[in-house]
């Protein structure tokens, strides 16, 4: 019965099962980076984005008020007041106060301060510090504590990185410069690669054969094999250093890919169109753009789809032919490095920044996805 047309494959439910695994290998980080966008530094470093709506156990270093602001009640100096929000359900189980032995301390016990006198810290988060002598000092006494917080989330993360004025301008130049280098950088290897690929599957000319041989082989080319000597080119020539150098390296790394899909995508086309055309008179050019370019447009959309989303994501590119010291030609992957500072910690920072860059590709890939399939599966059946 297996045999028999109209029947489904035993393989079938193979196939379905493997399409489900590839989804969800793609859904669930980018979910992930989501829910990691609207929380905090402490969270995202103690605790999962799989565990954002479970209570967390957190290890904080916060302060207390400045010497300034103790108050004199009898004989003794005081500095109280609440190392969190009232209304934030937090539990502390243990405190310190050096960062030698965080947990000197259980919550509700006194403690010894170094420079002399007491302290203690509620479970809630209320603390007394107390002293025959003044507190002295510029700063606020560290305190750290191992707390249980409840499940937060903020708009504070895009509020640093939209509306911040020290991250905003940035983050706007950037997205333009991004703009500016991609799109540019997909429309030049369609145009170029169009015309290769009607070339090679419509016209007979010697040579053609081991052409397409060079393309295929052209597609394993590592991109990093290629980048010394191609920047050494376009330096010798006075194009290394701009837009033009980085339009010129997407336009190579892709034109191999873009002519070998758009030639699979042309040859499977009728052949009775092209040949009832020449009949009628046609030109060359008037059957590629008034035949060829119409019928292919799922393939120039399937290309245009891949090449624009690596150039949006492309990092290593941008920094080898965007060689800028004052920051005008920085694009948003580089600008997300910078955003993070030079130690690298602020993970709120770039799980922001990052769903903000992968916003666009997300836009455009949903925009056009109908198309991706079809341009893919180009030449595949006739």
């Amino acid at each position: 019965m297996s045999n028999i047309a109209g029947t489904k494959s035993s393989l079938t439910w193979a196939v379905h099962i493997s399409v489900l695994l590839l989804v969800l290998l793609w859904v669930f980080p980018t979910f992930g980076l989501l829910v990691s966008s609207f929380r905090t530094s402490d969270q995202i470093s103690t605790s999962g984005w799989w565990k954002s709506m479970f209570p967390s156990e957190q290890n904080l270093v916060l302060r207390a008020k400045a010497p300034e602001l103790q108050e004199l009640q009898g004989d003794l100096y005081v500095i109280e007041g609440e190392l969190f929000d009232p209304e934030k359900e937090v539990e502390i189980s243990v405190y310190g106060i050096s960062s030698q032995d965080i947990n000197a301390f259980n919550a509700g016990e006194f403690g010894v301060l170094k420079k002399g006198g007491d302290i203690i810290v509620s479970s809630s988060g209320q603390y007394r510090m107390t002293n025959t002598e003044p507190f002295t000092g510029s700063r606020g006494q560290r305190i750290f504590v191992t707390a249980t917080t409840p499940p937060e989330f903020t708009l504070r993360n895009y509020q640093n990185v939209l509306f911040n004025p020290n991250n905003r301008e940035g983050m706007a130049k950037a997205f333009l410069n991004t703009l500016t280098v991609t799109i540019p950088a997909t429309i030049i290897p369609i145009l170029i690669a169009a015309f290769a690929a009607y070339a090679l599957a419509w016209m007979e000319f010697p040579g053609r054969a081991l052409l397409i041989a060079a393309i295929v082989g052209l597609l394993v080319v590592p991109l990093q094999l290629a980048l010394i000597p191609l920047l050494k080119l376009h330096n010798e020539i006075g194009i290394g250093k701009g837009y033009l150098g980085a339009w010129l390296a997407h336009t190579g790394f892709g034109l191999p890919l873009a002519i070998y899909l758009l030639r699979n995508y042309m040859v499977g086309l009728p052949r009775e169109i092209i040949e009832n055309a020449r009949v009628d008179g046609a030109s060359e050019f008037q059957i590629f753009v008034k035949i060829i370019l119409p019928l292919s447009f799922p393939a120039l959309a399937s290309f245009a789809i891949f090449q624009f989303l690596w150039t949006w994501n492309d990092l290593l590119v941008a920094l080898v032919f965007l060689i800028d010291s004052t920051g005008e030609t920085t694009v948003m992957t580089k600008q997300i490095v910078e955003l993070l500072g030079t130690r690298g910690g602020n993970w709120e920072i770039l799980a922001t920044s990052a769903f903000v860059s992968i916003s666009v590709p997300l836009i455009v890939f949903f925009a056009m996805q109908k198309y991706l399939v079809r341009g893919l599966l180009a030449g595949s059946v006739k």
